[in-house]
């Protein structure tokens, strides 16, 4: 199992990330956010298979390429779009869907369910193509459980509303369940040969009360992975952009990515700017690697800076963020380093 992940969008432009989590079985695509150009910059395979888009908040940079998202999608067959954002995001969908005029539309397949995140629960609402998306169907509202909005075999999602001025900005972050591993040496001592009984015990779609026969004894599959399989920490990956933190919100960030073994974070400003940074609501190269300091990641990626820098002074603000966090990067198609 692993969390690989790429950067859409240039360093002088909107960006998005794209991330997979892969469980040795299946792949599980996500993303955040679609600023213009992003979602071009997949391939059209990898676009229809998002599970989940994730969306930070609606600012310009942030949703304007969600027409080129929208187009490969739109009538998709196998599976239902989820959309996720912050408050609004049904409205904000609506209208998204209805900017077009529709035909042969009809017969079309295609759902989509959005939904909008608020402080403890979030709102729902499912679309149709066949209806040209025309009429809102509203879903069951959730209880947000100690921030996790989706969870499951292979992985979870959890959120936090991050402050940016007149609007809020979610924080994601993406959890791979714990890895199992076959303890081949165990298995050996006890002179049991691999084989299909073995792909059962290790896959993540069948049930701990599954039972089958396994040397003349029926054998419960939960029993057999508490004996044969070593369970390591999943990988982790935060998604932090757009925001501006107070004293009093920065110790609740800290702890909630802290560990993460990826901090995916804007750096608008560099850090002599930082009255500009407060005016609008964003953060600074030193004010990032404070946090992925103190929060103890294991690496950041810097994305979302201000085009109102030269190429040179990208590089000073990498500096200045590795002058704090030394493993510190940018996107490596960004060709900066």
């Amino acid at each position: 199992m692993s969390i690989s992940f790429t950067n859409l969008g240039p360093a002088d432009g909107d960006n998005a990330l794209f991330v997979v989590v892969n469980t040795g079985q299946s792949q599980h695509p996500l993303m955040f956010d679609c600023g213009e150009g992003c979602a071009s910059e997949l391939k059209k395979s990898d676009l229809q298979s998002v599970e989940h888009l994730c969306f930070s908040h609606f600012h310009m940079d942030h949703i304007s390429g969600f027409d080129s998202f929208f187009r490969n999608n739109f009538n998709r067959e196998n599976s239902i779009v989820n959309v996720w954002g912050p408050e609004q995001t049904i409205d904000v969908m609506h209208h998204r869907f209805r900017g077009f005029s529709w035909n042969l539309h009809h017969d079309q397949p295609g759902e989509w369910k959005v939904h909008e995140i608020s402080d403890n629960e979030f709102h729902a609402a499912k679309f149709v193509t066949s209806e040209a998306f025309e009429i809102v169907h509203p879903l069951s509202s959730h209880e947000i459980a100690e921030g996790v909005i989706i969870s499951n075999p292979a992985y979870s999602i959890e959120v936090r509303i991050l402050n940016h001025g007149t609007t809020p900005s979610i924080a994601y972050k993406i959890k791979e369940c714990d890895r199992s591993n076959v303890d081949m040496p165990k298995l050996t001592a006890q002179r049991l040969k691999p084989g299909p009984w073995l792909k059962q015990v290790t896959s993540t779609t069948i049930a701990d009360s599954e039972t089958f026969e396994l040397d003349g004894k029926t054998q419960t599959v939960g029993n057999l992975r508490a004996e044969f399989l070593i369970k390591t920490p999943g990988e982790s990956l935060a998604y932090l952009t757009d925001f501006c933190l107070t004293d009093a919100e920065r110790g609740g960030v800290i702890e909630w990515i802290r560990g993460t073994d990826t901090l995916i974070c804007e750096a608008q400003y560099r850090h002599s700017d930082l009255d500009l940074a407060l005016r609008n609501h964003h953060s600074t190269t030193q004010l990032v690697g404070e946090i992925a300091r103190d929060a103890e990641v294991g690496e950041l990626v810097l994305q979302h800076v201000s085009r109102r820098y030269s190429k040179a002074e990208w590089l000073e603000m990498l500096s200045e963020t590795q002058a704090v966090f030394p493993n510190t990067r940018f996107p490596a198609h960004w060709d900066l380093a």
